[in-house]
């Protein structure tokens, strides 16, 4: 089990959002956990993650840890998902496609 030392708050920099980029915002989430060395005697591991949520200082969450290598765990892996970037992907390409297809009925009047 891993307890949180601490959650900040973090907002991407340097995104346009005049140009409809939507900014990343996420929680930094530093970790405190014991695991044993290989004298199997138990040290105490910080690890970092991100995450969409805030989580409380203080708040148990269950971690996995690589034995051969206590400082390695699934959760520091772990980033934010965006789930609007195929979203906005999708309206900007069908909206170049749109502009094309309006610019090619336009010059067939012609």
């Amino acid at each position: 089990m891993a307890t949180v030392t601490a959650c900040n708050y973090k907002v991407a920099t340097g995104r346009a959002l005049a140009f409809g980029i939507p900014s990343t915002r996420w929680f930094h989430i530093t970790f405190n956990y014991w695991a044993p060395n290989a004298d199997n005697v138990d040290e105490l591991h910080t690890g970092e993650l991100t995450s969409e949520k805030a989580m409380h200082v203080g708040t148990l969450f269950p971690i996995r840890y690589n034995p051969d290598a206590p400082h390695e765990t699934t959760q520091s892996a772990l980033e934010p998902t965006t789930s609007r970037t195929p979203i906005l992907m999708i309206g900007v390409l069908g909206s170049v496609v749109l502009s094309l297809v309006w610019l090619l009925i336009l010059r067939g009047c012609y």
